[in-house]
């Protein structure tokens, strides 16, 4: 069996069919690749056959190209592994090119058979690239199908064709969404954006249509045709100019320069459009091979691509525990974490109940899954049948008692060890026997909040992150009784409400908070040590991260900083380090200084909320210094605040998966994902290197650089990360 199969219909239509074998998605595969190449011409030469549609007997058409195939190229090609994906991408470029001129003369442009596609699900990647060269796509009605080039999301660009066949269909400025944002768009959007030409509930039946009906005209592409201009202009043109001139500066302003595929993508849209097209796919396949050959690229697809969906599909999941699909969720707590929590878990088809105080405040929470559906209608995203359906799924009530048939407890009370020792032992004494208890902490022990349970095998933490609804990481903490079944029950249900999971071992912050505090830190003791506030936040933006600590910090609320710094002092007493950072934040919250929800902290907001500028008030309390330290000296304290927390955490074994450290960190805090996390940047700066600049910056800032035992053997024995720890992974 193959990858692609060819019929000719009692009409003369070939149909090439598209089935990976043994897949539940349609990938493709350099041997598939060729086997298109192979029917094209077989239906070319066939004087019976009228035309071509290209389909997917799968209910999605395409999920795009099997990465591991480029990682494949790279090993293959030994010294020069450039040539060797350059070729690789030009051979794609050939058969693709082939497909489109079906056959047409160089000169007349005639003679060519109709080629149309039948997208009857999702597609994406070299599946939509695959489309854009037929010279008809007929997409199925289904609001639930999407299609895109979200390849930028991966760190990657459209370097199957997508690239300049979509920038000549629409022009630079209007191709952004799909290719600089990798915008996943629905149907009716898809059409409206020239993804696709039709819509139908049938799209093979109306795809075979048009070829039939197709007329030489039809066919011809307007790039291939005399005449051609490019939408909005070429750069040499002077409103082109100005696109690019605006393209050059959205980019910039969104990625601040820190992902290497916008900046290739940008370049080969721009080079691309001062020359003709098959030089332009030339130019693409060049900067494509540029992205792939950055150990960013690499870095980015392993994590957000392999390993994220891996650790989807249970790559740490106990072995020898039975499914643990979770059919009713007890939710303590309608606060905007249990509200969340209830949302998601609805969403997903599962019968929620949310417990409060008071039926108001229980049915307050269930308000929230309310408006959010009330929002979703109004973007097209939801019905409202959909939405009632939704909120029937939702119990709200202050009664334990309607608990009794629950199968999962999500604790999400006030963060108080006593107030979730008392809720823990009136639930366990109205729940079943087998039910899983697990407690949304972001920073109490779990095996400490385990002591008020009965069964403290069935405890266990799961961590969200605010908003729910939004982030899509949880973090799983196992106490030192917790069993494999409440991990095996808290993955399943973190698989159902399609979220990406990390399982780690108990320790004070678990992972996440552990890493995300010194960044935060960090950025504190510099303010106190007169750096410029607006230096620190743009130094970690222009280092990927969606915010910088500044910012962070009156995002998330001043007085929490506080309380999670006096209540961390309390439980370790003399061992607390005493730090410059808690002074400050100390005194802002003196100063009623408490952050965004009072309109008030490092920023000034004004009436409506919006930040207007760094509070001047900061300066006058820590001067700046006369001399600002340069751009990377701020960006390596940042980044090795956090860094090194992950390698301690993997060397205390709080970590239990180096996969987990790197989506985790992405995932959670928005950790540079150019560099595919923090274990990746360590593999790609080299450790040797990383070993002694902490070392340096120790003597310097202090010995919270000081490099970890492991950090210090691998660098003096040249090891990354990846080989050592994952040996099987170590290429993208």
């Amino acid at each position: 069996m193959s990858d692609f199969t060819y019929s000719v219909d009692d009409q003369g239509i070939a149909v090439i069919t598209w089935d990976a074998v043994g897949k539940s998605m349609n990938v493709l595969t350099r041997e598939a690749f060729g086997l298109v190449e192979e029917f094209m011409d077989r239906a070319l030469s066939d004087d019976a056959v009228k035309g071509v549609v290209i389909t997917s007997g799968k209910k999605d058409f395409a999920g795009g190209m099997d990465l591991n195939v480029l990682a494949r190229i790279r090993e293959e090609s030994g010294d020069t592994p450039a040539q060797g994906l350059f070729d690789f991408t030009m051979e794609g470029h050939r058969i693709l090119r082939k497909l489109e001129r079906a056959g047409m003369e160089p000169k007349t442009n005639k003679g060519g058979k109709p080629v149309a596609c039948a997208i009857n699900g999702t597609c994406a990647g070299i599946g939509t690239e695959i489309a854009l060269a037929c010279h008809h796509r007929v997409m199925t009605t289904n609001p639930k199908a999407k299609i895109g080039l979200p390849e930028i999301m991966v760190g990657l660009f459209p370097g199957g064709g997508g690239t300049t066949r979509y920038v000549r269909m629409v022009g630079a400025v209007a191709s952004a969404p799909v290719l600089l944002e990798g915008k996943m768009l629905e149907p009716k959007k898809a059409k409206g954006a020239n993804l696709v030409n039709a819509l139908a509930d049938d799209p093979l039946a109306a795809a075979k249509e048009w070829v039939l009906n197709a007329s030489n005209a039809d066919i011809v592409k307007p790039w291939d045709a005399k005449g051609y201009k490019m939408p909005g202009g070429a750069p040499y043109h002077p409103a082109g100019f100005m696109n690019f001139v605006g393209a050059s500066a959205m980019v910039n302003a969104q990625t601040q320069g820190a992902f290497p595929a916008a900046k290739a993508l940008l370049s080969a849209i721009y080079e691309g459009a001062l020359v003709d097209f098959d030089t332009a796919l030339k130019i693409e396949a060049r900067w494509f091979t540029h992205v792939l050959m950055n150990p960013s690229s690499s870095a980015m697809i392993r994590s957000l691509f392999l390993n994220k969906q891996a650790l989807e599909k249970g790559a740490v999941r106990p072995t020898g525990i039975d499914d643990q699909t979770v059919q009713k969720v007890g939710v303590l707590g309608a606060g905007m974490m249990g509200a969340g929590i209830a949302l998601v878990s609805a969403q997903a088809g599962i019968e929620v109940v949310l417990i409060d105080r008071d039926q108001d405040a229980a049915d307050k929470g269930k308000a929230y899954a309310s408006a959010y559906a009330d929002k979703g209608i109004k973007r097209g995203k939801t019905t409202a049948e959909q939405k009632e359906a939704m909120l029937a799924r939702i119990t709200a009530t202050p009664e334990l008692d309607a608990l009794k048939t629950c199968d999962l407890i999500v604790e999400a009370v006030f963060e108080d060890p006593k107030v979730k020792a008392e809720m823990t032992a009136k639930v366990e004494a109205i729940i079943p026997d087998d039910c899983i208890f697990a407690s949304n902490t972001s920073t109490l022990p779990i095996t400490e909040l385990a002591k008020a349970s009965s069964r403290a095998e069935q405890f266990i933490g799961i961590h969200f992150f605010s908003p729910v609804e939004k982030m899509m990481l949880v973090e799983i903490i196992k106490g030192k009784a917790t069993g494999d079944r409440a991990v095996a029950k808290a993955l399943d249900y973190v698989r159902q409400i399609r979220k990406t999971p990390i399982v780690v071992n108990d320790a004070r912050f678990f992972y996440a908070n552990r890493c995300i505090i010194p960044y935060i830190n960090e950025g504190m003791r510099m303010i106190t040590e007169g750096v410029s506030p607006v230096l620190i936040d743009n130094a970690a933006r222009q280092l990927g991260f969606p915010v910088g600590p500044v910012q962070l910090t009156d995002e998330t609320s001043i007085d929490l900083g506080a309380k999670i710094a006096r209540a961390t002092k309390a439980a370790m007493g003399d061992a607390y380090p005493e730090s410059p950072a808690d002074d400050l934040i100390f005194w802002m919250e003196e100063q009623g200084r408490l952050g965004r929800k009072v309109g008030q902290g490092f920023f000034d907001y004004d009436a409506k909320g919006k930040r207007v500028e760094y509070w001047k008030g900061l300066a006058e309390k820590y001067p700046r210094a006369d001399e600002q330290p340069n751009l990377i000296e701020v960006q390596e304290r940042l980044m090795f605040a956090q860094v090194l927390e992950a390698v301690r955490a993997l060397e205390e074994g709080v970590l239990l998966d180096i996969r987990e450290g790197d989506v985790g960190a992405i995932l959670g805090w928005g950790f540079a994902p150019w560099s595919g996390g923090p274990l990746s940047w360590l593999d790609i700066i080299g450790t040797p290197y990383a070993a002694e600049r902490c070392a340096e910056l120790a003597e310097t800032y202090g010995p919270r650089f000081t490099p970890p035992a492991l950090l210090q053997e691998m660098g003096e024995k040249g090891q990354s990360f990846y080989n050592r720890f994952d040996p099987e992974r170590t290429a993208a």
